[in-house]
């Protein structure tokens, strides 16, 4: 079987599954302070920028549940740098989300949003 190069060098955005939007909007938009991408299709969901990549939010029945290692970690997850890891596990605190961090030692956390779908934030810079 012949095999062609294909060109995947850009990342375009991650889709993630939530069941409540409001919640979701608290999450990424409120907590995690990102801002919302132009949007203009016919079914419910949020768009957030982030840098030239996006993460789409789309409203699901349900999600997809997570392995229930302890360490969420080895879980499929979304990974974004962050320029104050600090402030945000303060506003986490707040919102009564609670966090892990890694377990290698490195400056980063894992939550999870509303949907228990799992988010790392890492120190950068």
């Amino acid at each position: 079987m012949e095999t062609s190069q294909v060109d995947c060098s850009q990342f375009l955005h991650v889709a993630i599954n939530v069941t409540d939007l409001a919640k979701a909007s608290e999450f990424y938009g409120g907590i995690l302070q990102l801002p919302l991408a132009p949007r203009n299709l016919n079914f419910p969901g949020l768009w957030y920028q982030i840098g030239p990549n996006q993460i789409h939010l789309i409203v699901s029945e349900t999600v997809a549940q997570y392995h229930p290692d302890h360490r969420w970690g080895r879980n499929p997850h979304l990974a974004l740098g962050v320029k104050d890891l600090e402030a945000i596990k303060e506003r986490l605190r707040a919102a009564g989300y609670g966090f892990q961090t890694s377990h290698s030692g490195r400056a980063a956390i894992f939550v999870q949003d509303a949907d228990q779908n799992i988010i790392e934030l890492t120190q950068m810079g």
